[in-house]
């Protein structure tokens, strides 16, 4: 399911919430541009980030998609979807971008054993 040198990023936060969401991609991104394999969980309202169809916030903040959409150039190809999650916030699998993998709640910590580095947001 994963290597044990990659970096695991949690994405809690909803986009338009807080930076959290922002500050745990540009971590992913960084991570991946210096060769660091990266996977990321969306867990709660971090699966909110997943959504096909999403604005942008208020003033100054820019839509995440775009920024979703890139991840796959930086070989950050592992998007794991907490079930629990979409289930609590009644989002079907089908409106989640294409590369969004469901992982069921009761995987979660074995995927968590896999991976030494673990950085939450």
């Amino acid at each position: 399911m994963a290597t044990p040198d990659a970096l695991l990023v949690i994405i809690r936060h909803a986009p338009h919430s807080s930076n959290w969401l922002r500050e745990g991609l540009d971590a992913a991104l960084v991570a991946a541009a210096f060769g660091q394999p990266v996977h990321l969980l969306f867990m709660g309202q971090g699966v909110m980030a997943l959504l096909k169809e999403q604005g942008s916030g208020g003033p100054g903040q820019k839509a995440t998609l775009p920024t979703i959409d890139m991840l796959e150039m930086y070989d950050i190809d592992k998007l794991w979807v907490s079930e629990g999650a979409l289930q609590s916030l009644q989002i079907s699998a089908d409106s989640l971008v294409e590369n969004a993998a469901l992982i069921a709640d009761q995987q979660i910590p074995g995927l968590f054993q896999q991976h030494a580095k673990i950085l939450n947001f």
